[in-house]
């Protein structure tokens, strides 16, 4: 059975790869997890990151946004001592302000759901990659993301971020089309 190289032999990367990553998502609550977890990837690997998931669910209350916005500077402070996260304290601060910005979305297009998707038309983008290496790392519509999250006062939203987390949500479907996920994937698409 053939699978997309990136998650190695490493059984949690395998087991996200193959039951996760591509998937459509329209729950706000996680696409609220895997904004944290996308912007906590800058400059870090996703297996570093996957493996401290947990510890990021419990770090932000189950990712409520609503309990994770109305953090203050001690509950910042407490963060930076839990070693179940990566104590990055612009990227904590960055959580915080980025769940203040995701109330704000949701007050005015009713969901993160339906500001994300927006980006794709509503629909995921499925592409036809023979290889890893033809997968890009952006795109015009990441871009145009990456630029009205800013405006909004999110934070590590760059477009390879915000590419990264359209995989993850399945707004792009970037397996390679080898990968036995890529028609499961395809097909969920539709």
């Amino acid at each position: 059975m053939e699978r997309c190289a990136w998650p190695a032999n490493d059984p949690l990367m395998i087991a996200y790869h193959d039951t996760e990553w591509g998937v459509p998502l329209h729950d706000d609550r996680v696409l609220f997890e895997y904004l944290i977890l996308d912007a906590a990837q800058a400059g870090l690997s996703w297996r570093t990151i996957l493996h401290r998931r947990e510890g990021y669910r419990n770090a932000f209350t189950g990712y409520d946004l609503q309990a994770v916005a109305a953090y203050e500077q001690a509950d910042i402070e407490r963060l930076l001592q839990d070693p179940g996260i990566i104590r990055n304290r612009l990227k904590v601060q960055g959580a915080v302000r980025g769940a203040q910005a995701a109330l704000e979305v949701q007050r005015e297009f009713k969901s993160l759901d339906a500001y994300f998707w927006q980006f794709t038309a509503g629909k995921p983008m499925v592409n036809r990659w023979a290889t890893m290496a033809d997968i890009p790392t952006r795109s015009a519509e990441a871009e145009a993301m990456s630029k009205d999250m800013r405006r909004r006062g999110f934070t590590f939203c760059g477009p390879t971020i915000c590419y990264a987390f359209m995989q993850a949500a399945g707004m792009v479907n970037d397996h390679i089309t080898a990968c036995f996920r890529y028609p499961q994937v395809a097909k969920a698409s539709r």
